[in-house]
């Protein structure tokens, strides 16, 4: 098993979106990319911390690769948008993708140089290396399963 960490605005619709697809056979929703270890929701919120909301995906290489997932990755957010998706304004809810190793930061830069194109060379989706995961709160966990709207 693999895992990808993908900050694409609030966590919980691309945590739904990427555990109905084959391959990834777990999600958790948690912040990434600050400075502060064990952060907390609250902390993250005052834009304080530089943490993301991300969605941490573990995935079976031999079922769904890396490639698709970023492709996946682009798909369910809009990558030109600059700390926000949609009504959500904040550095947590940026554009980033935190690899785990070196191919995976190669397969991002080569992914980004792809699709850049198709948003009019407008991407802002940042690639940093993975840098203080935190699980969220269990509250957030598969929020809008427990939570139907």
């Amino acid at each position: 098993m693999e895992i990808a960490i993908l900050g694409l605005g609030c966590f919980w619709g691309p945590e739904k979106k990427f555990g109905k697809i084959e391959g990834i056979v777990e999600t958790e929703v948690g912040y990434c990319g600050g400075e502060i270890p064990n952060v907390t929701y609250r902390e993250v919120c005052t834009g304080n911390t530089d943490h993301a909301e991300v969605v941490k995906l573990t995935f079976d290489p031999n079922i769904i690769s890396y490639d698709k997932i970023i492709e996946l990755f682009f798909e369910y957010h809009d990558p030109t948008t600059l700390d926000m998706q949609g009504p959500d304004i904040g550095t947590q809810y940026r554009s980033e993708i935190f690899y785990c190793n070196d191919q995976q930061k190669n397969i991002s830069e080569l992914m980004i140089k792809k699709f850049n194109p198709k948003y009019n060379s407008k991407i802002v989706t940042k690639i940093s290396k993975v840098k203080n995961y935190t699980k969220a709160e269990e509250y957030h966990q598969k929020y809008l399963e427990k939570n139907q709207f």
